[in-house]
């Protein structure tokens, strides 16, 4: 084995994969020792699901534990089939109660029932009070282990109090104040109260309140933490009584997996939910083959509106040149419209009521786009295929272009409103409904001009 003072990273991950499919499990395990634990992450999004699990059991208890808490949850669930109970049960009551209700949601239920029953009275108090809340709201990923103030408290009996719960705590840089009803009145920046005098009332120093209420999604709670640009955001109940709070990383968190399933779902395909090299081939086509066959049924409305006006090609057979240019351009002036509304929803930018406030917007985008493109199109036209052929080019870009431009930015919204995905709506179909709108606009604009 080579020194690894002179290897890199990439370099000792490479011998312990080599190590791996020679079944050398000695020299993987010393090459493991000179990784860190983010980078034996990253590794294992590189292996299969045996030798994931082979590289799991290779290392140090407490690694461990650091390891499976970085691993996305599907990768989680993976290494819980593969090790034997004794080995999840410790692992499991070691995470905190919010990335636990996580991996339960992808376990089957026996196995999470098994491992429940396995519980600590309080870890198990804890989860109870995450796993209450529906899956896709913030109370599911909030952590119900914080520190929090009285408002009559003095400073001292603050840090105190703080110092007592500084290793359970998820956070004490950002500290919620309540009142002996628990209801949150103020939040309370650390920093202020060290600061402060040790006689000095909290009520004082806090800051008004922020929250969310536990209900809320949990995408735009993250949204809100990272708007106010705060390090935790306290989460509440119906009754404004604090019930947990959602740290900013667990804030990036949620809005990286939201990012990749919009992306996903734009391109039209489903996420993963694993690291590329991790997801079995099936998985990724079972992702990708159900949006195909979408657009291929779509499609076939695009051939029909081409059979329709078969007569009007027949006569001017250089009209079916510019079906490519024309459909293309469309969806992709379609395409750009509906990312950008779509991104503006997710962070709270527009919202469903502004739907023709958008459209309005997204006219007068299309048609200057169309302006330009069609002025361009006319230009280079008429000088290989005549003025008139040239003509029908350029009203059609300029039509096409305000149409997809309109349908683009309004289909996300009126998405939104019916409680549908907007990503879902966006560009697959929207790209199916420009193509065979525009030829239709296409065929009709040629008929006038050219008197077809």
């Amino acid at each position: 084995m080579t020194n690894s003072d002179s290897l890199t990273i990439e370099d000792i991950s490479q011998e312990i994969e080599h190590a791996l499919s020679h079944d050398s499990i000695t020299l993987a395990a010393k090459a493991l020792q000179s990784l860190r634990s983010q980078d034996v992450v990253q590794l294992m999004h590189r292996l299969d699901f045996r030798n994931r699990a082979v590289v799991y059991r290779l290392l140090p208890k407490d690694r461990a534990l650091a390891v499976f808490e970085m691993l996305q949850p599907r990768l989680q669930a993976d290494l819980v089939h593969a090790l034997h109970d004794e080995e999840v049960t410790g692992v499991f009551a070691e995470m905190d109660p919010d990335d636990r209700a996580t991996l339960l949601d992808e376990l089957p239920a026996g196995v999470a029932t098994r491992l429940l029953r396995n519980l600590p009275e309080s870890e198990l108090e804890l989860t109870s009070i995450v796993l209450g809340y529906p899956a896709n709201s913030i109370g599911r990923r909030m952590s119900p282990e914080f520190v929090s103030a009285y408002q009559d408290a003095t400073v001292a009996e603050t840090l105190i109090r703080v110092r007592s719960r500084i290793d359970d705590a998820e956070t004490i840089y950002t500290i919620p104040v309540v009142n002996r009803q628990r209801k949150l009145v103020g939040v309370l920046d650390l920093s202020a109260a060290m600061r402060a005098d040790h006689d000095t009332s909290i009520a004082e120093i806090m800051d008004e309140p922020y929250s969310v209420p536990a209900t809320e999604s949990a995408e735009r709670a993250a949204i809100r933490c990272s708007n106010l640009r705060v390090l935790a955001l306290p989460v509440v109940d119906d009754e404004s009584r604090l019930v947990g709070i959602l740290t900013v990383d667990d804030a990036l968190s949620i809005l990286e997996d939201a990012q990749a399933e919009d992306q996903a779902r734009i391109s039209g395909s489903e996420p993963l939910r694993r690291p590329y090299l991790a997801t079995p081939v099936r998985s990724i086509v079972k992702s990708r083959v159900v949006w195909l066959l979408v657009l291929a049924i779509g499609a076939t409305i695009t051939v029909q509106v081409l059979e329709v006006f078969e007569a009007t090609i027949e006569q001017m057979v250089v009209l079916s040149l510019f079906v490519p240019l024309l459909i293309g351009t469309g969806g992709n002036t379609g395409n750009q419209a509906a990312t950008t509304v779509t991104r503006a929803l997710a962070v709270g930018d527009v919202r469903p009521r502004d739907v023709f406030k958008v459209i309005a917007r997204e006219i007068r985008v299309g048609l200057t786009l169309g302006l330009l493109l069609g002025t361009l199109g006319f230009a280079i036209t008429s000088i290989f295929y005549g003025v008139a052929i040239g003509l029908v080019i350029g009203l059609t870009l300029m039509s096409i272009c305000t149409l997809a431009a309109t349908v683009g930015g309004g289909m996300p919204l009126v998405a939104t409103k019916i409680g549908v995905d907007p990503a879902v709506f966006a560009n697959p179909f929207i790209t199916t409904l420009v193509d065979a709108t525009g030829l239709v606009i296409y065929f009709l604009i040629a008929r006038a001009v050219l008197g077809l």
